[in-house]
């Protein structure tokens, strides 16, 4: 956030992140003579420090700074490592590991911290006694919905699709302070139950007047989670409702062909409401140095060890303005597709986009099918027409393959790709820009669900026998 903390605001967020920090497990807390979350945030003023606090967390590196946009296409067939390369997402790259290294896997561990870090620190706000007013509400609602973001990431890497198996183990669901909680996993359906009262609730106390930018939530991006998080589930009834609340009601209008160019050269949050509704957000002096994602595509003097794989490349028409996001060219002595779409690392990073209205778009239209193929046309190809594509005519289960393939074209490199065909339990087939032994990767791979951390099943005796089959 682009924002000047005062002293005071300092001391609070020290506490906050004091509180919040994962030591042997993300539950046990600082002991109970340290300061409560009640002590520490009184005031109105102190609840706006505390999620600017929030919003920090979500920068943390292997939370959306760079992992989560990493793992969502380098897993599927989006993306892969250069044979030059700096061993950075090997294990995901190739699905290698070995049992004790990934549930050792430094980049699992920082997504988990990192994300249950972030949800204590909106338990705090939340639990806040101060009293309610617009603002009070506003900072709440808006905690509410990064919470219930920061469990739907939890839940789609460690735990079983929900439309596969919603009694299966989910991820610890913990709601208030409490430093000698040590919870087991939850099941996976009643994280979404949660999930979906935290946005039900972050909708309703969060007000449209208050919008600011793209990188604080707002009531529609909550919505448009809300929206994504059904399809997930694979309730479309209630997938494409969200949706067109969104299209219909927000006020947030999508790209054109004419300023998609400029929109993906933009290193700055929004405050226009054209197409982000909410992105994690850094900037020259709050930034991950040289841990931005940017960093691992750019092929200027920096890492450059992600490439773009030739089939997705191929899907693009040259009359499609996406294409010009990527480059071609030579890596390691072998032609490569170079990724442009995060270009900026330095000294204004780029922001990470979460969710964009582009996105809600298609899930309207995924959510239309089968019963209603009209409705499905006019929601993708209202984005084919803003691209310069192809307009999609297809029908029956073509159609909805077609709606997929958009989806990959339009969110390549934002994190959606595998997740995508982990609710669609697909296998994953990739190219030969892959590793022999890794370009098919069936659904039934236990490597497709991350392991609980080592640390935190040495240190959560309730967790201890609630490991991921095959770590």
């Amino acid at each position: 956030m682009r924002r000047v903390f005062n002293h005071k605001a300092l001391l609070v967020i020290v506490l906050l992140v004091t509180m919040g920090s994962c030591k042997k497990s993300f539950v046990e807390l600082d002991p109970p003579t340290s300061l409560t979350p009640s002590q520490a945030l009184g005031t109105e003023a102190d609840l706006q420090v505390a999620l600017r606090g929030v919003y920090s967390g979500l920068r943390g590196v292997d939370f959306f700074g760079r992992s989560i946009p990493v793992w969502g296409d380098i897993m599927a067939d989006n993306c892969y490592q250069s044979a030059l390369n700096t061993n950075r997402y090997t294990f995901f790259n190739d699905y290698s590991a070995t049992k004790g290294a990934t549930a050792g896997d430094g980049n699992v561990l920082g997504l988990w911290t990192s994300a249950y870090n972030v949800i204590l620190r909106c338990n705090n706000i939340i639990s806040s006694s101060v009293a309610s007013n617009a603002n009070v509400d506003e900072y709440k609602g808006e905690a509410y919905a990064v919470r219930a973001l920061s469990y739907f990431e939890l839940v789609r890497y460690f735990a079983k699709p929900y439309t596969d198996d919603p009694t299966a183990l989910g991820v610890p669901i913990v709601t208030t302070y409490d430093p000698e909680y040590k919870p087991g996993r939850s099941k996976v359906s009643d994280v979404y139950a949660l999930i979906l009262d935290d946005l039900n609730k972050g909708f309703n106390l969060m007000t449209t007047a208050k919008f600011s930018n793209s990188s604080q939530m707002s009531k529609y991006a909550a919505r448009a989670l809300q929206a994504k998080v059904y399809l997930t589930m694979g309730d479309k009834t209630n997938a494409k409702t969200a949706a067109l609340d969104v299209i219909n009601n927000s006020g947030f209008t999508s790209l054109t062909a004419a300023n998609h160019a400029g929109y993906w050269a933009g290193v700055t949050f929004r405050t226009d409401k054209v197409e982000t509704l909410f992105e994690v957000s850094s900037d020259a002096v709050s930034n991950l140095a040289f841990d931005e994602l940017a960093y691992i595509y750019s092929q200027a003097g920096n890492y450059g060890d992600l490439l773009c794989s030739d089939d997705l490349y191929a899907l693009y028409s040259a009359t499609d303005v996406r294409k010009a996001l990527y480059a071609t060219g030579t890596r390691a002595g072998v032609p490569a597709v170079f990724v442009n779409k995060i270009p900026t690392y330095n000294p204004d990073p780029s922001d990470r986009k979460v969710i964009r209205m582009s996105e809600v778009y298609l899930i309207a239209a995924e959510a239309s099918l089968p019963s209603n193929e009209a409705d499905a046309l006019t929601y993708v190809n209202f984005i084919t027409s803003r691209r310069g594509a192809t307009p999609i005519a297809s029908t029956g289960a073509q159609l909805f393959e077609d709606i997929i393939t958009e989806r990959r074209k339009e969110l390549a490199f934002e994190g959606d790709r595998f997740l995508d065909m982990q609710r669609l339990k697909r296998d994953i087939s990739r190219s030969a820009n892959y590793p022999a032994s890794s370009r098919t990767i069936p659904y039934t791979v236990f490597r497709r669900l991350f392991p609980i951390p080592q640390t935190e099943v040495d240190a959560n005796p309730q967790i201890r026998s609630q490991q991921n089959p095959g770590y």
